[in-house]
């Protein structure tokens, strides 16, 4: 993330006016907006691979999967982050059709069981550090994946059954990896596919 540059102190509801506005993509953090920086094509790539996975995946099931234009929403803490992709199979979180207009459908969600960032050296220590601390204050979160841009390599952090987070690793020896929350196992190779290593600088 890079600091908004006028630090104007805005509200929920100023915020996603503003982003609805805006033709860059800004978190939001305690009444503050950060605009997000470009990404790599590697990270995008990854990104993609994985939502069109679990877009085939949740298809017919009380899930939906989204890529990172759509925000999370942790009320608790003031904040709205968007994940590179998420997973929502709660009811809470209205669809994209209902009896209600357009407009008054929220641009966010609440209750995600999966969210997925794709790492980069820019936001890395943020994903693993504060957001990731942030994120647990979801309580519908069961799973928090970080993603490797530069090797295989896929990081699972999964809440147990007493509610405390155990990691468990992926690297291109696995082969496979899953994503328990969604009972989905796919293969590194489709995570990583069209994505070359050599080509991204250290």
């Amino acid at each position: 993330m890079i600091a908004s540059s006028n630090y104007i102190y805005l509200t929920p509801e100023e915020y996603l006016k503003f982003e609805e506005e805006s033709d860059v993509k800004h978190e939001y953090i305690d009444g503050y907006a950060y605009a997000m920086a470009g990404a790599i094509d590697a990270h995008v790539t990854i990104a993609g691979n994985l939502f069109t996975l679990l877009r085939s995946h949740v298809r017919g099931l009380d899930c939906r999967a989204y890529i990172s234009d759509m925000k999370a929403r942790i009320e608790s803490l003031n904040r709205y982050f968007y994940p590179d992709v998420m997973v929502t199979c709660d009811r809470r979180d209205p669809e994209g059709i209902c009896q209600r207009a357009v407009r008054e459908m929220p641009n966010y969600k609440q209750f995600p069981c999966l969210i997925v960032e794709v790492l980069s050296d820019s936001t890395e220590a943020f994903d693993r550090g504060d957001k990731f601390a942030d994120y647990q204050q979801l309580e519908s979160l069961q799973e928090y994946v970080l993603v490797n841009v530069k090797r295989p390599r896929v990081e699972c952090f999964r809440r147990n059954s007493e509610r405390l987070w155990v990691l468990q690793s992926y690297t291109a020896e696995s082969e496979t990896f899953e994503l328990q929350s969604i009972n989905f196992a796919g293969t590194m190779q489709s995570l990583y596919e069209d994505v070359e290593f050599d080509a991204i600088a250290p």
